[in-house]
């Protein structure tokens, strides 16, 4: 069962995301908050696998409560949601540690399938920022990144290029004709050798290393 804390401070929306988390036989919402000090004694409290925070809420907001939540002892995995595709919000979230970062507008499903990736270690980015956020995140090349890379087998940074390209496991599976189940075992590799908490981190890490500067798609 994975645990949901919801913050949102509008109740009504909350109440829409609870009949959706709650319909669902493996996820069960623990409880809500209304703003980014609610959410982090909630979370104290609870211990939830995944935060479904939203942005812009009055007091803390919701990137700060998620950068405190994410350098917690043991943290959860957090989902941001917002009303506005904006370049900005969804690089602040994914730089405060976020998994993941969704349109409040996206189906049931696609939200529903959200929370469930970022508990098992994937990224989520809203299709319509994924390669403006990438690109965004692109620094100058980091030495430490590619001493981090260079650790890596062939097959696992041709892995690591498909996922910094915005690939999903089953696109990486078919890109480089190997198993869905072998993917995964690259992608946990990496990220152990990365020493990256999750998918979004190694992403970065490749990002900052030129792994997938050129042949993009």
């Amino acid at each position: 069962m994975i645990g949901v804390l919801l913050v949102e401070d509008q109740a009504l929306v909350r109440a829409g995301f609870r009949m959706v988390v709650d319909s669902q036989p493996d996820l069960r919402v623990l409880g809500e908050a209304a703003d980014g000090a609610a959410a982090l004694a909630a979370a104290g409290r609870l211990t939830p696998d995944v935060v479904v925070m939203d942005v812009r809420m009055p007091g803390m907001d919701g990137i700060e409560a998620t950068r405190r939540l994410t350098t917690a002892r043991n943290p959860p995995k957090v989902l941001v949601l917002t009303t506005y595709d904006l370049d900005d919000y969804a690089v602040a979230a994914v730089r405060a540690g976020a998994s993941g970062f969704l349109l409040k507008e996206a189906p049931a499903e696609v939200f529903l399938s959200a929370v469930r990736s970022v508990h098992a270690g994937d990224a989520v980015l809203a299709a319509s920022t994924t390669r403006r956020l990438l690109d965004r995140l692109a620094p100058p090349i980091d030495p430490a990144a590619r001493r981090l890379v260079a650790t890596l087998t062939g097959r696992e940074r041709d892995v690591l290029t498909e996922m910094a390209r915005g690939s999903s496991n089953a696109e990486i599976a078919v890109a480089l004709d190997i198993g869905a189940g072998t993917v995964k075992t690259h992608v946990r590799h990496i990220l152990t050798k990365l020493s990256a908490r999750d998918r979004v981190r190694a992403v970065i890490i490749a990002h900052e290393a030129g792994l997938a500067r050129s042949g993009r798609r």
